[in-house]
């Protein structure tokens, strides 16, 4: 099977209705060309002033970076993605002012907001500021579903694509992040919990409020003398990601509803997000803000109007579209979010994924559908000659479901991959989202062999980051790596002894499942002991566990060749 994902089940009236142009589902909006090419104006690539003291760098890399300065020394929210984002901002920055940094503050866990920050901060010692679940937050992602969040945003933002291509990323141009960048991270080193912190530093008076939105820890940071709100990802000049395509855990949409009327309460003067350009005067940010909730909240209610009524998310999603008052806002083009999208999270959300079909209790698998799609059609030749007849009467969607079950069959031969890869083009050439135009055209090289979305390199991962996360979060993550085929009928209980942290823990291996405890397992047939850091280290492939060994860092009760075999164990 090649490496993108497939749909489980294509929509009946497609079966039914193959080798015909007609009855296809509705489709999404199409995009507006020039549109799509009008929202790079959002991000050019220059700093603004927005408010006397508060300085926006926008166009940098996918988000943007803010500099207030103070009193002998500056405060900077978000840090951008990369030491190569950071940069040119930070150049950019001491033209402004040459003071040191004394605090830096997170909006919220993502990427393309905090992997700056060492070079932001330089040879300052920064306090480094982010609500308390920010932490949780940014461990569960790097621990638990860090290859497939990568490989998924590598196609949501179009890295991989020449930047003739990739005309931009819905809030900002390009993601600077690739497996050639580094990851410049420190930690928060002041947290606050609850609704909000009043602080005061180098004479700039800040309130940073809780304002949970695209991620539960987020914040947003009020300057009340100045009437500048920061509402980092909260706003932005486009509809929002209530659920973004690389996956992510259900959004509360309500919750984000709230947080936008409680910024909104402020009637701020001036509102810079954390993508795209900062918004002037009380009025248009009033009205913003309030089209913004509206339509979150929208697409929220219809969405289990909708339910309630008995249609299954594939019915909603295909016919729900915003009211016209609402879409005719250039600040809710779905040139980033879409409505479709987040109408099938929000019922993943409520109802999760059965749709009310006893059919998709037990469905068939992608391959055994397959079978029937080429026997109806009269073998794999036949549905082979369907998709390309789809692909030339513009039936795209069709085309791609179809070279999707010439994959399931095994027949992805070098026809059925052209066709794909040249469904997938089409159907970019009308997508909305940037997100899922650079998804499409990423999947079309990867179909011609142009070009692998690989994991990230675990050895990239910045020793900042690895400090930061608890052992026992990478002892957690372990047990989620473990190979299940190759620990079938095996057990192992170890003990694993860490002296620099003062703590001790067990795993267990038993019918196939890796089981996690705080202590050293009484029946321990095997105890290992090294510091917290090697033990990391060696899981992020930093330290060769060979040579840990040899070297006396890490120490075995018992012959090592058994420790090696239930490493063996783990991807």
């Amino acid at each position: 099977m090649p490496s993108f994902s497939l749909h489980a089940r294509a929509p009946l009236a497609l079966v039914l209705l193959i080798g015909c142009g007609h009855g296809a589902p509705t489709a999404p909006p199409a995009a507006s060309a020039q549109g799509f090419a009008d929202q790079l104006a959002e991000f050019p690539r220059k700093v603004i002033e927005a408010a006397p003291g508060v300085h926006v760098a926008v166009g940098y890399g996918l988000a943007n970076s803010v500099l207030i300065t103070g009193e002998g020394a500056n405060v900077i929210v978000d840090t951008m993605e990369s030491a190569e984002a950071a940069a040119p901002v930070r150049d950019e920055f001491r033209k402004i002012s040459t003071a040191p940094v004394a605090a830096i503050v997170y909006t919220h866990n993502h990427a393309d907001h905090i992997f700056g920050a060492g070079v932001m901060a330089g040879s300052d010692h920064p306090e480094v500021i982010a609500h308390a679940s920010f932490a949780p937050e940014l461990r569960r992602i790097i621990t638990a579903t860090r290859e497939i969040t990568y490989k998924r945003a590598m196609r949501q933002f179009g890295t991989l694509l020449a930047d003739a291509d990739r005309i931009h990323c819905g809030v900002g141009p390009k993601l600077v992040s690739d497996a050639t960048t580094t990851l410049s991270f420190l930690p928060p080193t002041k947290t606050f919990d609850g609704e909000s912190l009043d602080l005061t530093i180098a004479g700039i008076h800040m309130l940073l409020l809780h304002v949970p939105g695209e991620t539960p820890d987020h914040i947003a940071v009020w300057l009340p003398e100045k009437r500048v709100l920061l509402c980092g990802d909260d706003y932005y000049h486009s509809f929002p990601n209530l659920y973004a395509i690389r996956g992510t855990p259900y959004r509360d949409v309500l919750g984000w509803v709230a947080s936008i009327d409680r910024m909104r309460a402020l009637r701020p003067a001036v509102l810079v997000p954390g993508h795209t350009l900062p918004v002037s005067g009380e009025a248009e940010i009033q009205a913003r803000l309030g089209d913004y909730r509206d339509a979150i909240q929208f697409v929220h209610d219809q969405t289990l109007h909708a339910m309630n009524d008995g249609q299954t998310a594939d019915d909603i999603a295909s016919t729900l579209r915003l009211p016209s008052s609402l879409a005719a806002k250039p600040w809710l083009a779905e040139r980033y979010g879409r409505v479709d999208w987040s109408v099938r999270a929000i019922f993943d959300g409520y109802l999760g994924w059965f749709s009310g079909d006893a059919a998709d209790l037990s469905p068939l698998t992608r391959r055994e559908r397959a079978d029937r799609m080429a026997a109806m059609a009269g073998g794999s030749d036949k549905l082979r000659d369907q998709a390309s007849a789809a692909l030339e009467r513009g039936d795209a969607r069709w085309a791609l479901e179809l070279s999707g079950d010439l994959a399931a069959l095994g027949e992805f031969t070098t026809v059925a991959r052209s066709i794909r890869a040249a469904a997938l083009r089409l159907l970019a050439q009308s997508e909305p989202s940037a997100n899922g135009r650079n998804y499409e055209l990423t999947e079309a090289l990867e179909a011609e062999e142009k070009v692998t979305v690989e994991a990230p390199d675990p050895s990239r991962t910045p020793e900042s980051l690895i400090a930061a996360i608890p052992v026992g979060d990478f002892l957690r993550a372990m047990t989620v790596r473990l190979d299940a085929a190759k620990a079938e009928g095996k057990s192992y209980s170890v003990g694993l002894v860490f002296p620099d942290i003062g703590e001790k823990w067990g795993m267990r291996v038993h019918n196939s499942v890796a089981e996690l405890v705080a202590q050293v397992p009484d029946d321990a047939t095997m105890t290992v002991t090294c510091d917290s850091k090697v033990w990391k280290e060696i899981l992020t492939r930093r330290r060769n566990a060979t040579a840990a060994f040899a070297s006396g860092a890490v120490s075995v009760d018992r012959n090592r060749l058994e420790l090696v075999r239930f490493l063996f164990l783990f991807r």
